[in-house]
């Protein structure tokens, strides 16, 4: 074990958990998790990507990184009405429907036939309202809120991937320099709870269904074609198939499922970690090893970023979450053939609508299905442009 793989992958499980983590605990507290419930959701996705990358990694011989699914937490994070339970029980399906399109090949196809653009307007509707709020939470906390604007799009310029951590620093300090965060009381020990999970039909169609397509295209897509570029021929079946029933046993503690890290997982597949890419795969036991350690900080995670101003917090979010917009917009305006459809997606998903108990995730992705095959409808029934002979 080289120390260039331990301080590899510790650079990147800081940046992969210092830069959403706050996202997550929006995720616990939209669905009204207890401090103890979401001190165990994070140990619980923690532990997942702990024990997957090191499993992965050691039975593939290649470093294959585990993320917890960022998207997924901006969509549970978006939802109304639902609670902990029903969240649980939405967090199981989607990861049995995560191993199910790694294990059936029929279902991982029908999944990819999902225009790509599609995906990608469902997902940047799902960011797009978390971004929106950094203005406003800029002009309630300008003290704290702009210097970490100002850093992040500094670092950003040299140093993309430590953007976001870096602008996390800065308000921690500034809200600890100005008294503007409430001081953590007693920590209690980590420890998981078990939650009860609820199944009801509406919760599976609104929040299951797209919490599992966002996954896919969003990250396990992704982080398939990262490991490809830096020359690896990842075991797709077997990494669905890990990550689903990880995140299926870890949804019973409360945590929202892990997939395939793209950003993450392209700082552990270069030759700064290893120079031998036959040696590299053992960069994923240290990230294992330092992400269970970061899991077992989760109550003393918990107590000091609920007590920062929430101006500050929605700051955080919308610069975490800034990257992945710009991506999901490019990806959704990208071919014409459905730049209308995956707008619509967009606009549906955005307005957070919800019916018949159902998410506006569905609905949107619903929009653009319907758009894309009605405007497929109507190219082959127009006439030809071509002279008749």
């Amino acid at each position: 074990m080289r120390a260039s793989l331990i301080s590899t992958a510790l650079v990147a499980a800081l940046v992969g958990f210092g830069s959403t983590v706050a996202l997550v605990l929006a995720a616990a507290a939209a669905v009204g998790a207890s401090p103890e419930q979401a001190a165990s959701w994070i140990l619980a996705v923690s532990l997942a990507k702990a024990i997957g990358t090191a499993l992965l990694s050691w039975w593939s011989r290649m470093p294959m990184v585990l993320a917890w699914s960022t998207p997924g937490a901006a969509l549970v994070a978006a939802t109304e009405g639902l609670t902990m339970e029903q969240a649980v029980g939405a967090f199981i399906l989607a990861g049995l429907l995560i191993a199910a399109a790694g294990l059936i090949r029929p279902l991982g196809r029908l999944v990819a036939a999902i225009p790509d653009a599609i995906a990608a307007g469902m997902l940047a509707g799902v960011l797009l309202p978390f971004v929106l709020r950094l203005a406003p939470s800029a002009l309630e906390s300008p003290a704290l809120v702009l210097p970490m604007v100002l850093l992040f799009v500094l670092v950003r310029q040299r140093h993309p991937a430590w953007a976001v951590l870096a602008a996390l620093l800065l308000g921690l300090l500034l809200a600890a320099l100005t008294g503007a965060a409430t001081a953590p009381g007693a920590v209690g020990l980590p420890g998981l709870v078990l939650i009860e999970p609820v199944f009801d039909a509406g919760t599976a169609i609104g929040l299951a269904v797209p919490l599992a397509l966002v996954t896919m295209a969003s990250q396990n897509l992704p982080g398939f074609a990262t490991m490809r570029a830096a020359g690896y021929e990842p075991p797709v079946g077997t990494a669905l198939t890990t990550t689903g029933l990880l995140s299926s046993l870890s949804a019973l503690f409360g945590a929202h499922p892990i997939s395939m890290a793209a950003i993450t997982a392209a700082i552990c597949l270069g030759p700064d970690a290893h120079p031998d890419p036959a040696r590299r795969w053992r960069v994923g036991l240290a990230y294992g090893a330092i992400w269970a350690g970061l899991g077992l900080a989760s109550p003393l995670v918990v107590a000091v970023l609920t007590g920062l101003p929430p101006a500050l917090v929605s700051g955080i979010v919308g610069l975490a979450l800034l990257g992945p917009l710009t991506g999901a917009m490019t990806a959704a305006t990208g071919p014409a053939a459905t730049r209308l459809a995956a707008v619509a997606t967009l606009a549906v998903t955005a307005s957070g609508v919800a019916a018949f108990g159902i998410g506006a995730a569905f609905w949107g992705l619903l929009a653009g299905l319907a758009f894309h095959a009605l405007d497929r409808a109507l190219m082959r029934g127009r006439p030809s442009d071509s002279p008749s002979r």
